[in-house]
């Protein structure tokens, strides 16, 4: 069933409009046969028929490798006008040069990316565990390098970024002067989760555990929730998002909101559930798509196991 309207999950609040995407962090899960796809859906329809339900979608397989040029142009047909893809810088550039001398390697990702420019949501910046507070001149010389055709959004992993309030409110302000986006990452749920099986496990084992942080810092705030395979025990930690969303919808921002689960078999219905939460909120939200009726029984945990970060 398509989308009715232009641009994402829309309605009028306050009179200024709702701008909530909602998505999953992958677009290419076999497991959603019979949900998000029909019963027969064969890898090339799935990014189509994902289109068909979320306006938007996480890109963690551009961290690992860039895609290819006939891959760019196939996603820009299979997507309509109002879906957004926010794809992550490669590692190359946060990771292994930590921002530094990568004016080759990002000038290379955006032009790869060029094709996209009408399906992009802000590129998100994931830094690791060691770019702390001493390199925030590096970042921000990275940031005002950066071409003015795209959005941008930056996830900090340092742990002086949450137990330092001077490092924090730092990095905050140059955020904000820069109009980019602090990325919000919660695994509080997943990390409360008994090891029970493979996916879980490997969960525990990759996402960091952070303390919570609500604020954005610019106009497109994003979300990275994290929950457990099973959507009732994520209840409590995603009302703990509804009033800081509902805020930003009401300020008249564009709000990402991205449901993990540790296999993604149950991250559509995460996504569906939290939407439950704000319709009661946010009257006159329109709503996704319904998800098919029947999911099928799991058959392997994604088409792209790399795009799990």
């Amino acid at each position: 069933m398509p989308w009715l309207n232009s641009d994402s999950i829309g309605a009028v609040l306050g009179g200024a409009v709702v701008d909530l995407k909602l998505g999953c962090p992958v677009w290419a899960c076999g497991d959603w046969r019979g949900s998000v796809f029909d019963e027969r859906a064969k890898p090339a329809d799935f990014l189509r028929q994902y289109a068909q339900i979320f306006p938007t979608v996480e890109g963690n397989s551009t961290f690992y490798a860039l895609p290819k040029a006939a891959s760019v142009r196939r996603w820009l047909e299979d997507t309509p006008a109002h879906f957004r893809f926010c794809f992550k810088f490669p590692m190359t550039i946060t990771h292994r040069l930590q921002l530094r001398h990568a004016q080759a390697e990002t000038a290379e990702f955006l032009h790869r990316m060029a094709p996209l420019r009408s399906r992009l949501g802000p590129l998100m910046l994931q830094l690791g565990p060691r770019f702390g507070p001493k390199s925030l001149d590096i970042l921000d010389r990275f940031l005002r390098g950066l071409s003015t055709d795209f959005d941008y959004a930056v996830e900090v992993r340092h742990s002086a970024f949450f137990n330092d309030p001077l490092a924090e409110a730092a990095l905050n302000q140059l955020l904000r002067q820069r109009g980019v986006d602090r990325v919000l990452f919660d695994s509080r749920c997943v990390h409360a989760a008994m090891a029970t099986d493979a996916s879980t496990r490997e969960a525990l084992a990759r996402k960091p555990r952070l303390p919570l942080r609500v604020q954005s810092s610019g106009e497109r705030p994003i979300v990275r929730f994290v929950g457990q395979n099973a959507v009732e025990p994520a209840r409590d930690y995603l009302a703990d998002w509804s009033g800081p969303v509902q805020s930003w919808l009401n300020q008249g921002k564009s709000v990402y909101f991205f449901t993990h689960t540790p296999d993604d078999r149950n991250a559509p219905g995460l996504a569906k559930a939290f939407e439950d939460m704000l319709t009661d909120a946010v009257p006159g939200l329109r709503r996704l798509p319904e998800l098919r009726q029947t999911a099928r029984q799991p058959v392997q945990a994604s088409m792209f196991p790399e795009m799990h970060s």
